[in-house]
């Protein structure tokens, strides 16, 4: 029987062996306590929400996107953001928020955040499914958005959705996400994260965008990728990004997550299976994967139902998750 670390992986696994091509390290976005936890049906206490951000920068993750300061009867899973915040002012992390328009951001500021998101889409139905606009006029409402937070010294982090595929539309011309990721650096956001929201791309549909985005003028350097893996290919698409020369990969400790507004949409990638593929590859992360996987089988005891992980379920066993 392999010697397993308590609460850790098996001892020297996975085993280190570095391919050719790849980054020496790779920043992990965490999203699980925003985009994760948007997306549960019972609300989770913001005491509770305060513990799990601490426990993710405590296994490690330097960056955890903490909420969103939307509208309550929006995303009722996040309505208590005034009330997290404060609870986390001793973190030395970086704690984006995930802001909707001018009053979001206001609101957000007034606590102190340092580091915001805005969710556009590639695509005029989830566009108008998400914030009941065209793409753009939801470009037109980012704008001063992103003016007034630069100028506020905060960093600008803008998602894109729907950048390989829409329920309703079906495939999604490469040219069309070009031009919404174009549009939102040049209206000063620093980073884009490329959103698979319904996990439908594939490893030369990655490469193909990254390549034209590049053409484009935006730079690996300042690209994210964000994949769900509802058919299985979240893992193969993020190595595709990596091997393109990608360094920050969105996450959620846990598999958690999914999208309110895209029904088929499932689990964002679980950061564990990242962390563990990362690790086999020699890649650095910084993320101690033993906590963190301690941390996801806590949440998902508070959830009361097993972490879709598979990373969790091999380390920590899914009997265990059920009796703690």
């Amino acid at each position: 029987m392999t010697e397993r670390l308590a609460g850790g992986p098996p001892l020297g696994l996975p085993m280190e062996v570095p391919a050719p091509g790849l980054p020496a390290r790779v920043r992990i976005h965490e999203v699980g306590p925003r985009d994760g936890l948007q997306n549960e049906k019972m609300v989770v206490p913001a005491e509770v929400k305060a513990d799990f951000i601490r426990k993710l920068v405590e296994a490690g993750l330097s960056t955890v996107e903490a909420t969103s300061f939307v509208r309550p009867d929006w995303v009722p899973q996040l309505a208590d953001a005034e009330q997290l915040m404060p609870m986390l002012e001793d973190l030395d992390a970086r704690l984006p928020v995930l802001v909707p328009n001018r009053r979001g951001l206001s609101r957000a500021l007034t606590f102190g955040v340092r580091e915001i998101a805005v969710f556009a889409s590639a695509t005029e139905s989830f566009a108008k499914a998400n914030l009941n606009r065209t793409v753009d006029e939801s470009l037109a409402m980012f704008a001063p958005v992103v003016t007034e937070a630069k100028e506020a010294g905060a960093r600008v982090r803008g998602y894109v959705s729907m950048c390989f595929g829409d329920p309703w539309e079906g495939p999604v011309a490469i040219a069309q996400v070009v031009r919404v990721c174009r549009a939102l650096m040049d209206m000063g956001c620093d980073e884009l994260s490329l959103g698979d929201t319904i996990g439908v791309a594939t490893p030369g549909h990655v490469l193909e965008l990254l390549s034209l985005l590049g053409e484009s003028g935006v730079g690996t350097d300042r690209l994210a990728v964000h994949f769900h893996d509802t058919y299985g290919q979240a893992l193969a698409n993020t190595l595709a990004a990596l091997q393109h020369g990608v360094t920050t990969v969105d996450a959620s400790a846990g598999g958690l997550g999914g999208c309110p507004y895209a029904k088929s949409a499932t689990g964002n990638l679980a950061t564990e299976d990242l962390v563990w593929m990362l690790h086999g590859l020699g890649i650095e992360t910084g993320v101690d994967l033993g906590r963190l996987t301690a941390t996801s089988v806590w949440m998902a005891a508070h959830l009361g139902r097993p972490s879709p992980s598979r990373t969790v379920r091999a380390l920590a066993g899914t009997t265990s998750q059920q009796e703690q």
